[in-house]
């Protein structure tokens, strides 16, 4: 685990989502742990349109693998601005680095308070090690 990326800078779910929020906006995508876990990604689903407005924890797409499916879990509630299209003919971006060309969904927070409920780096470094 200790070869894996966690940038400070994002926030973290138990669910293996990160969050980088930049002023009323979240950006989203999965962990480097959970792209390990998966294997390499061969086809993603998402809400490809924005307009789609997410509760906390829903679902929001899901991923496949080599290995498995697995389905995206929203960490924060807002309306999906933008989904990363280039991933759509591109999945495998996700695999090279999910932080960078590997986003998944741009959101407009609906609820702040939310953001008090997601791990740091190193919260969730812990919650990992304790799996």
């Amino acid at each position: 685990m200790a070869s894996l990326n966690h940038p400070a800078n994002l926030k973290y779910t138990k669910t293996d989502e990160w969050v980088l929020v930049e002023g009323d906006q979240a950006t989203i995508g999965i962990t480097d742990y959970a792209q390990d876990q998966l294997g390499d990604i061969v086809y993603i689903e998402l809400p490809w349109d924005g307009g789609q407005t997410l509760g906390n924890e829903e679902k929001f797409g899901d991923i496949e693998s080599v290995k498995a499916t697995s389905e995206l879990v929203a960490p924060l509630s807002g309306e999906v601005v933008s989904a990363n299209q280039e991933l759509k003919e591109r999945p495998e971006l996700i695999n090279d680095n999910p932080y960078d060309e590997g986003w998944m969904l741009k959101i407009k927070l609906a609820n702040t308070a939310e953001l008090d409920q997601l791990m740091t780096a190193e919260q969730y470094l812990q919650y990992l090690e304790g799996r």
